[in-house]
């Protein structure tokens, strides 16, 4: 099947959302390293409703979760990629992997921190 691209501004907008959520979905149903993300995502929104946060805890909860789920996601890309590439073990892909998850965590040591920063008084 050839891939013929929709130049109108709104079906090619709302195809480009499709799959985009599709995207998310397969992540979300395959990935391991998601479903916890994910996971602890759903978890930390729940914690914001029965702990009450504020609008700026909330802005800050809700890009720390959408940080680490994105950059997840980017390295999922990324090691398919790179294994689709080369299936072999390499060196140098290997490094590739892994500076891709590295970026994973620095993003979850910054969710981890925003996450200390707003829960940890609610304990005190």
């Amino acid at each position: 099947m050839e891939f013929q691209k929709d130049n109108t501004f709104v079906t090619g907008r709302l195809k480009s959302m499709t799959y985009a959520f599709n995207g998310a979905v397969k992540l979300i149903k395959t990935e391991h390293s998601i479903m916890v993300q994910f996971s602890l995502g759903i978890a930390m929104t729940i914690a914001g409703f029965y702990f009450h946060i504020s609008q700026t805890e909330w802005l800050c909860q809700t890009l720390a979760i959408g940080l680490v789920l994105s950059v997840e996601g980017l390295n999922t890309a990324v090691e398919k990629i790179a294994d689709f590439i080369h299936p072999d073990y390499s060196k140098r892909i290997g490094f590739i992997k892994d500076i891709a998850a590295g970026a994973v965590f620095f993003a979850a040591l910054t969710a981890i921190a925003i996450g200390l920063i707003i829960y940890v008084p609610k304990f005190i």
